[in-house]
């Protein structure tokens, strides 16, 4: 497992920003961003946080897998393929 995730059932309202913001506590983000549909330009629902190391995302994973996230349970697994 590398370190990054991925986080499904995203609200359609939270923005990469907040994305960012909420998996920051667990160590330091490298990248975090929400894929957009390319024809209607509107968040499909997921998306992708980076850290620096495995360990930081194994922590995010156990924290933040079945929170609610703006209004809607999300899920926090290992980006798979990495």
């Amino acid at each position: 497992m590398s370190g990054k995730v991925f986080v499904s059932r995203l609200s359609f309202f939270t923005t990469t920003k907040r994305l960012k913001a909420l998996f920051s506590p667990f160590g330091a983000v490298t990248d975090a961003n929400i894929v957009i549909d390319g024809k209607t330009g509107r968040p499909k629902g997921f998306g992708f946080v980076t850290y620096e190391s495995q360990t930081q995302a194994e922590k995010a994973i156990k924290v933040m897998n079945g929170r609610f996230v703006d209004g809607r349970l999300i899920f926090v697994a290992p980006a798979k393929g990495q």
